[in-house]
């Protein structure tokens, strides 16, 4: 089987296209629901209008989420290859406060000015750009469908439902809507991502993760063993304390959490580099009965994979928490605090992970110590409507089985146009990515599927 894989590796080609686009920058108001400051800044969008049908064709117009535009625009490949058979005009729009969208330049993720960025901002913000691409029609000439991803599904999906006038559909992929307080058990993350490793590496890699953590603390007490993991696991700190390691096992579980979500059939460089089917890849080195030295020497291979599989990092920089240098997210921990509030806790009999429980008293005194905020952790609920999306229209639900956040994604058809497709093998929004030929039938299955929708919408929309 590690043969196939291999030579799947060697055969498949890496996922990042280079899509062509124009930068351009619009005008949007620092507040759009308050009369007195009269402040505004400049989102980054990036057009493509090649194959665009001026006279009647649709805008594709791409929801942003956490991170610089153009990561998403080179790994949205599934808008680029449908615009061509739409005459569609392509729109990336970056997310306030992230990118170079910055409303107050180096200043704007500071406390004192880091209190506009907010998802329904963020949604104004695309209102008042799909309203100029519209030539500011009172009737607009052109539909638009909206995409994203994560985040960018959540906001495409949010962008139909809060202006139905503007969007008339939305393909939300991977949209966790659902995982918020009282909707989703806050274990169901994690579970999934040990059913990924589970069903992709087996039990005995889950089992040997699961046991690593207590092994690390320990074998780390040991200052010669501190600095064996030191020099062999080419950290970039040692490990001086009962912090430094905590931090690297922090850093570990964000790497399992990452392998989960990216755990792409083919190579893939979207949020760190990795080879095609990274969970099959590391689990390789956890299987069988491992202890002792033998477990260190393994859990350094799976962090060599993660960290350094394009040979370009000298060390594994664990005290970086998962900040991916290719995201750069840096404004997210504060939607975390205050609207993104997404409960998630382990158990350690139902996923591979150490108990770690759910507990909103102490997380927000951590948002109200870091960033002077008190979350709501009701507002998407109250502000969205949460799980109670039958007056919704015109909009799929795509989740990855495989796919962490599909824990909180919606899983049942609400209504005749709110509808859902699941995706056996498919890990974080694969749908939306660009096509490969290792890509399994049900995802090609989902993009079907999506075109057959965005056709209806449009007919809609032309009548």
């Amino acid at each position: 089987m590690w043969r196939e894989l291999t030579l799947l590796i060697f055969l498949s080609v890496l996922v990042k296209s280079e899509y062509k686009f124009e930068t351009k920058y619009f005008k949007v108001p620092l507040d759009h629901f308050g009369y007195q400051n009269k402040d505004s800044f400049q989102i980054k969008y990036l057009v493509n209008d090649d194959h665009w049908d001026h006279d009647s064709g649709p805008i594709f117009f791409y929801t942003g989420n956490e991170g610089q535009i153009e990561l998403f625009a080179q790994h949205t490949g599934f808008m680029w290859e449908t615009a061509p058979e739409f005459n569609a005009k392509i729109v990336f729009a970056e997310h306030r406060y992230y990118g170079t969208s910055m409303p107050f330049g180096n200043k704007s993720l500071d406390n004192d000015h880091i209190g506009y960025l907010t998802s329904e901002q963020a949604l104004a913000d695309y209102a008042d750009l799909v309203d100029y691409l519209q030539g500011g029609a009172v009737i607009p000439k052109y539909p638009v469908i909206a995409f994203g991803g994560s985040y960018g599904g959540m906001l495409s999906a949010y962008f139909r439902m809060k202006y139905p006038h503007l969007v008339t559909g939305a393909i939300a992929a991977s949209a966790p809507v659902h995982m918020f307080q009282g909707m989703t058990n806050c274990d169901s993350y994690y579970k999934i991502v040990t059913s990924s490793f589970s069903i992709d590496g087996g039990n005995q890699c889950t089992d040997n993760i699961r046991k690593s953590w207590s092994a690390i603390r320990e074998f780390a007490k040991n200052e010669t063993n501190a600095e064996w993991l030191h020099k062999n696991w080419k950290l970039c700190d040692p490990l001086k304390n009962t912090n430094n390691v905590q931090e690297l096992l922090d850093f570990m579980q964000s790497m399992y959490e990452t392998l989960a979500m990216v755990n792409y059939p083919f190579p893939s460089e979207f949020l760190v580099p990795l080879p095609a089917y990274p969970v099959r890849v590391v689990c390789q080195y956890l299987n069988g009965t491992l202890n002792g030295t033998k477990l260190m020497e393994a859990i350094g291979e799976v962090l060599n994979t993660f960290t350094n599989y394009d040979k370009k990092n000298k060390c594994v920089d664990y005290k970086k928490g998962s900040d991916y240098g290719n995201l750069d997210a840096s404004g997210w921990d504060y939607q975390a605090c205050t609207e993104m509030v997404m409960p998630m806790c382990t158990t350690g009999d139902h996923d591979m992970f150490e108990p770690r429980t759910w507990n909103l008293t102490q997380y927000a005194a951590d948002c109200q110590k870091r960033y002077g905020v008190v979350p709501r952790p009701d507002a998407a609920r109250i502000i969205y409507g949460g799980d109670r999306l039958r007056a919704a229209s015109n909009i799929v639900f795509s989740n990855g089985l495989k796919d962490p956040w599909a824990g909180g994604g919606v899983f049942n058809t609400v209504n005749e146009s709110v509808e859902v497709i699941l995706i056996i093998d498919g890990a974080h929004h694969l749908d939306l990515m660009p096509s490969n030929p290792a890509d399994p039938s049900t995802v090609r299955i989902a993009r079907d599927f999506h075109k057959q929708r965005i056709r209806r919408w449009i007919r809609q929309f032309r009548k």
